[in-house]
């Protein structure tokens, strides 16, 4: 087993939920990424926006979202799993993942493998409380997210995969409001990947110098100098495509005008950007948890008018 250096631990073992675990339990929380619930919520929030637009009686929604809620955070802590049992020897040669718990030794590769099909178990258990049409999407995203770890060895987009399968809750959520997925809900989910590719394009800002050395791929790497516009290009899009979802909601002026929030954060996220500084970029990245929010009282304000 590895000996780690004594300031490697994650401080986040040492305050707040990761505190209260027993020492044996912190290396498969951090394995899970419970410690950053950003990327919950950053899974959790395209099947939201879904069933909030898509509408419905109040009770049915407040019980899907709940679901979706529980469902986003073991799923996510089931793909990073995965993805590091997938990335331990790359994640050895990258200085911001070397420490993570399967990469240094913390967690051995049959422990990581038991706490996956855990969680995917509990993912399974959300998945009865769906009606058939949901389900069968949902299944369908298992190969999207099985391919995605190896993305990043193959294409210089490996974040538009991961806003493939980030976003698919979307597809998921309006199939349990409706029973299928109208044009409206494919607009909401095509807005979301791009989304999902401005967003995650900005978080690899961070690693752009280890992810040359480690022979990593990815979006920021192939913007190179035109990261400002290239992000800038992917909000738009989705801007633009959440538009269309929500005038094939509901035709009225004010249904799109309701965007305007989230638009003027995305705007916010992109006037002090700067490529150079990876602390300013992961600020950027973690504030499209309001983002989320924002998009989610659209959609609640919109889906219930109509």
């Amino acid at each position: 087993m590895t000996t780690l250096h004594p300031f490697s631990v994650p401080d986040t073992e040492r305050r707040g939920f990761m505190a209260l675990l027993p020492a044996p339990a912190r290396p498969y929380a951090l394995l899970a990424r419970f410690d950053r619930p950003i990327g919950a919520w950053l899974l959790f929030w395209p099947g939201a926006w879904a069933i909030l637009l898509a509408g419905g009686p109040a009770l049915d929604v407040a019980r899907l979202i709940l679901l979706f809620g529980i469902g986003a955070i073991a799923m996510r802590g089931a793909g990073c799993v995965y993805n590091d049992i997938v990335d331990r020897d790359l994640d050895r040669r990258v200085a911001r993942t070397r420490d993570r718990p399967l990469a240094s030794g913390r967690v051995s590769l049959t422990g990581a493998w038991a706490f996956l099909i855990a969680l995917c178990l509990i993912g399974l258990a959300v998945l009865v409380g769906l009606d058939w049409p949901a389900r069968w999407i949902a299944v369908a995203s298992l190969a999207p997210v099985a391919c995605y770890p190896f993305m990043k060895r193959i294409t210089w987009w490996p974040q538009a995969w991961l806003g493939i399968v980030f976003s698919w809750a979307a597809l998921v959520g309006w199939a349990a409001v409706a029973g299928r997925v109208p044009a409206a809900g494919l607009l909401l989910y095509a807005g979301s990947i791009f989304w999902v590719v401005g967003y995650d394009t900005i978080y690899a800002l961070q690693d752009i110098e280890d992810d040359v050395l480690a022979g990593v791929k990815s979006s920021a790497r192939a913007m190179g100098q035109h990261v400002k516009p290239g992000v800038a290009a992917c909000y738009v899009l989705a801007m633009l495509l959440w538009a269309g979802a929500y005038w094939l909601r509901r035709p009225d002026p004010l249904a799109v005008l309701a965007l305007l929030p989230m638009a003027l954060h995305l705007g916010w996220q992109l006037w002090g950007l700067d490529p150079a500084d990876p602390q300013g970029a992961l600020h950027r990245f973690r504030s499209n948890r309001t983002a989320g929010l924002l998009m989610a009282m659209a959609a609640l304000a919109v889906g219930s008018a109509g």
